[in-house]
């Protein structure tokens, strides 16, 4: 065999082996379609659980109102609260607390991505985000951020009322 068939059949090997390498790639891409469905399915459970966390979080709290977030700010849930008081003689301070979790709308970016902010008298003291590809999302690890973070928000409440 001289040196041009063995080239050949080298070439040949090589695209076998690039061939086989793009069939693989493509297997383990996921189609944009199931990203979406798999972004809808995390996201229902996320936001489920966001909801109960806040009601539970509300339960400790009286005076808080809850409230169901979904559209383009995201899916989730949130609790707020107005308070005044009286410093006599007719003057008043208007005090608001806030906390709102949310699971962010899918987006060419391919992540699922849940943000937090908590406003205790005020003061913005909570902002937290955190995300990951749809494809190697850890839903565990989204579920233990959405307790700490409404664990978070609790101690900086109960820290400053």
């Amino acid at each position: 065999m001289d040196f041009d068939q063995r080239l050949q059949k080298a070439i040949e090997r090589g695209q076998r082996r690039g061939d086989a390498q793009a069939l693989a790639e493509a297997a383990r891409t996921v189609n944009e379609e199931e990203l979406r469905r798999l972004h809808s399915q995390y996201r229902l459970e996320l936001s489920e659980h966001i909801e109960r966390c806040i009601r539970s979080l509300v339960q400790h709290f009286p005076g808080f109102q809850v409230e169901t977030v979904y559209g383009e700010r995201g899916w989730g849930a949130a609790c707020r609260r107005d308070d005044v008081r009286l410093l006599g003689r007719g003057q008043r301070e208007n005090y608001y607390s806030r906390l709102e979790m949310t699971v962010r709308p899918y987006s060419s970016l391919r992540v699922l991505e849940v943000a937090a902010k908590g406003t205790v008298l005020n003061k913005e003291l909570l902002t937290r985000q955190h995300y990951e590809p749809v494809v190697d999302a850890d839903l565990t690890k989204f579920l233990e951020l959405i307790d700490g973070w409404s664990l978070e928000f609790a101690e900086l409440y109960a820290a400053r009322c």
